[in-house]
């Protein structure tokens, strides 16, 4: 029979103390990719050890780039120089959504590609036409049969006028990172501002490349022949933080959140303020405290600076402690509240209505078994875990694994009763 694993929580333990944040995970999926279109080494800084990391560097040892991790398993080394295969196997596309980052790096470096349609999380359609329409605006046909994407350039990239009609994070990162060698000026119009759009701007110039206007909406790659190799950093994890700060506020804790930066908070810490948490800025931590009963509020997710989907769950979870009425809308999955009946299942006093959730607050919730459906969705069950009465068991902990670096132990560094366990 096969081993399951749970997380256990036995809840309503105040958290204290201080956590560090690791490496973005959003920011390292999409850089580690890109070492592709290097012309040496890449040492990748602050990366997270998490499930997707090591299935992306599987992914570039079967197209012939050496891949090792230092003794601390947060720097990365790579080195594509003598990479071989454009084609990407269908196991290991389909073990990461990110992979369909290795398009716009592999079309950079080859000229073609291949790519099966990718994996990761299931909560509604993320479609590929942006993408497309990028890589067919610099000169690439781009065909689909059978699951797998054909990309090809026969008479290479050339820069181009592209106007994203929605400011989509990974097409945005995927012709960036196709631009840097097509000839001539690319100009991304209504380009996504996210921090990891940032980040990866940042460590294709440190390669050498061209790029202008990262966090803006209007990108502009100069196509470049060649790049080099570099070391770079990845920036903390905007997601991770947001998690620990409302897991912070909703067991009335007294948390300091550090190795971060808090211009990439602002959306939550305004939320967690406008319903009564206590937050402290310092130049790379925010301190969370709760003294008082929390109210609710109303979000909408948005594309950055807006709330952020990665946050929605765990905030609705926070929300459905309140003591006054919430309002959730989610604007950028149209099917990412599939756990909401998990919450259900913990006491939560929350109804879907069209596009939004309502939530009617109360400090009742107890402890279930619950099962996470997606890595946010799991962090949000682990949160409300934290907060209710009795013991909860989390079964699909492995979506938490894709996301989440040493959980459970940061957790318990903080006064939480978790744990986890291990049985046929």
């Amino acid at each position: 029979m096969p081993i399951m694993e749970y997380i256990v929580i036995n809840g309503q333990n105040r958290l204290q103390g201080n956590v560090s944040i690791s490496g973005a995970k959003n920011a390292a999926v999409a850089i580690i990719p890109a070492t592709i279109v290097s012309g040496g080494v890449c040492v990748l800084d602050n990366v997270p050890c998490i499930e997707d990391v090591v299935n992306l560097t599987k992914a570039l040892e079967s197209l012939g780039v050496t891949c090792r991790f230092r003794d601390d398993n947060h720097t990365l080394i790579v080195d594509a120089t003598n990479i071989t295969s454009h084609i990407l196997s269908e196991e290991l596309a389909k073990s990461n959504r990110a992979s369909y980052y290795f398009m716009g790096a592999l079309l950079a470096r080859f000229g073609k590609a291949e790519i099966p349609i990718p994996g990761g999380c299931d909560f509604g359609s993320r479609p590929m036409g942006y993408h497309f329409k990028g890589f067919e605006s610099l000169g690439a046909t781009c065909s689909q049969e059978h699951g797998i994407v054909k990309l090809e350039a026969k008479n290479g990239l050339k820069g181009a006028n592209i106007y994203l009609d929605s400011p989509s994070v990974g097409a945005t990162i995927n012709i960036m990172i196709a631009a840097v060698f097509a000839e001539g000026v690319t100009i991304i119009e209504n380009a996504a501002k996210e921090p990891h759009v940032v980040d990866t701007a940042n460590f294709l110039n440190k390669l050498g490349a061209r790029v202008n206007g990262a966090g803006t909406d209007i990108i502009r790659i100069t196509g470049r022949q060649q790049l080099s190799g570099s070391e770079y950093t990845i920036i903390p994890d905007q997601i991770e933080a947001g998690t620990y700060m409302i897991a912070a506020a909703i067991t009335g804790g007294d948390v300091t959140v550090e190795n971060i930066i808090p211009k990439h908070m602002e959306s939550l810490t305004s939320k967690l303020r406008e319903i009564g948490v206590d937050i402290t800025e310092g130049l790379d931590s925010i301190r969370v405290r709760v003294n008082s009963p929390l109210k609710g509020c109303d979000i909408k997710t948005a594309a950055y600076p807006g709330f952020p989907t990665d946050l929605q769950p765990q905030m609705t979870t926070l929300l459905c402690t309140g003591t006054t009425a919430s309002m959730v809308t989610e604007n950028i999955f149209e099917n990412r509240y599939r756990y909401v009946g998990e919450l259900r299942r913990l006491g939560a006093a929350v109804k879907l209505s069209s596009r939004s959730l309502v939530i009617n607050g109360s400090d009742k919730l107890t402890g279930a078994k619950v099962e996470a459906c997606d890595l946010r969705a799991g962090a949000a069950l682990v949160i409300a875990g934290l907060a209710a009465r009795g013991k909860t068991m989390i079964s699909g902990i492995e979506h938490l694994d894709r996301g989440y670096e040493n959980l459970e132990e940061k957790l318990c560094a903080l006064g939480a009763n978790i744990k986890r366990i291990r049985e046929d």
